[in-house]
């Protein structure tokens, strides 16, 4: 007894480019609320051919793997397209993120600190936005 059998191993396979090399990076914030409303990101992701990201305060609330947390204690990334969802711009998110080319920003709050870095933004509910944005967009 107390013996450890091997199971197999698995491993999650997706069709999203990595995070680091990424050319469009779709990433969320604690505005999403919770794990399973990052399904609204990842349905973007794909129409973008874009990777997934978050913020450390997604990545804390447990809504996401730590490995797709970006910033100063995460992955430092530089996109030509970063779209941040729900993402407040703290400091420590901006500085994994601020070489990007083109950053789009969509928040309620119109004086998230985000808004400073953002080539385009969009102050709007995102649970409304991103829905809209991804049924726009063409299939890849």
């Amino acid at each position: 007894a107390g013996l450890a059998e091997w199971a197999g191993e698995e491993l999650s396979a997706s069709d999203r480019p990595d995070l680091a090399t990424a050319g469009t990076v779709v990433s969320g914030g604690r505005g999403l609320k919770s794990g399973e409303n990052f399904k609204l990101l990842y349905d973007l992701a794909d129409k973008l051919g874009a990777a997934v990201g978050a913020s450390r305060a997604a990545v804390d609330a447990g809504y996401v793997p730590n490995d797709y947390q970006i910033g100063q204690t995460g992955k430092v990334v530089a996109p030509d397209l970063y779209i941040a969802v729900g993402i407040s711009g703290a400091t420590q998110h901006l500085a994994g993120m601020k070489d990007s080319k083109t950053i789009v920003a969509i928040n309620k709050d119109p004086d998230a600190p985000i808004f400073q870095v953002a080539d385009l933004g969009l102050v709007d509910d995102l649970f409304k936005a991103v829905p809209a944005l991804t049924a726009a967009l063409p299939a890849k």
